[in-house]
């Protein structure tokens, strides 16, 4: 089990990195950038030789443990991933953010072949004014143009499930599979477009996860549907809102819908002990994105929620 926390970058890069190594964990998920804004810096070279620095201290550039090629041609271990920025909507009717909206994608295809980033992760986007069908295709449009403009680069972007909220796509498992197929029809290039599941997506989008059972059963689906081999990352969070509220608030593990408690008696009846137990997905990273802070005793709310999903691989085992 490879488990990580979306990390701030702010100081440099490395930073996430270095509070990665302090909270005693395996991998990382950050922002490359300002995720609110449009207008990027590019990468100042001492930022990236930290970066560099710290990656290859910690073992997570090494040439062995991913079935992806790294970006400098080696075999990447897969422990770093990119989220996107919010603003991209690559399935908008408006021709002007349609277009904004590919060049910062390739804005951050490229950030990350720079910081070897093998993973990028973002929303399929919303259809707004048109129809489910257009902005399905306009998606399929839009990485043809970003794979064309980024030709050769090893990035795999992975289309992440989502509450299904308004016109946002991507809540069930077949349209994500219908996305993707539509992307590899449009750029002949099936080994650049992967998943991310999210757990607080998945339940408050329809997906019951409250079980073990139907935690079993939503990646049963979403194997028939997608393809668990095409799962490259997947996102660890509870949610604050019911079962199909179609609502996306995380929440603390076990503090949520999903969990039902911090017990780890209960903890191991839940979604989440099926996700962290499944063998497909023993060496993805997988990333909590629960709020932060600490307890008043200190203790970082990372490390809280670590402990409570490391439990559940150790009590389901001595099961």
């Amino acid at each position: 089990m490879l488990l990580g926390s979306h990390l701030s970058i702010a100081g440099g890069m490395h930073r996430a990195l270095l509070e990665a190594e302090r909270l005693k964990l395996d991998c990382v998920q950050v922002f490359t950038k300002n995720q609110q804004q449009w207008r990027v810096k590019p990468l100042a070279d001492d930022a990236v030789a930290a970066w560099f620095a710290e990656l290859d201290r910690l073992g997570w550039r090494a040439a062995t443990g991913c079935d992806h090629p790294g970006v400098d041609g080696s075999r990447a271990l897969g422990r770093v991933v990119s989220h996107a920025s919010y603003l991209i909507n690559l399935a908008s009717p408006d021709d002007e953010l349609w277009k904004k909206s590919i060049d910062l994608m390739v804005v951050e295809i490229e950030r990350c072949a720079s910081l070897a980033i093998p993973y990028l992760v973002h929303h399929p986007g919303a259809f707004t004014t048109s129809t489910r069908e257009e902005g399905i295709k306009r998606i399929a449009r839009a990485y043809r143009e970003l794979f064309k403009r980024t030709r050769g680069v090893a990035i795999v972007s992975c289309l992440e499930n989502t509450v299904g909220s308004g016109s946002n796509l991507g809540r069930t498992f077949e349209e994500l599979a219908t996305l993707r197929g539509l992307i590899v029809e449009a750029t002949g290039e099936p080994e650049r477009v992967g998943f991310c599941f999210d757990t607080c997506h998945a339940h408050a989008g329809g997906y019951d996860l409250s079980t073990r059972e139907g935690g079993d059963a939503t990646l049963a689906a979403f194997d028939e549907a997608c393809g668990l081999g095409h799962m490259r990352v997947v996102h660890l969070n509870d949610s604050m809102a019911a079962f199909d509220s179609r609502r996306d608030r995380h929440a603390q593990i076990g503090e949520g819908t999903i969990g039902g408690s911090t017990r780890a008696a209960r903890l191991a009846r839940s979604g989440f002990a099926a996700v962290v137990n499944h063998p497909t997905l023993a060496g993805v990273p997988m990333i909590m994105e629960t709020p932060k802070g600490e307890t008043e005793a200190g203790t970082a709310f990372d490390t809280l929620n670590a402990r409570r999903l490391r439990g559940l691989v150790e009590a389901v085992e001595g099961m």
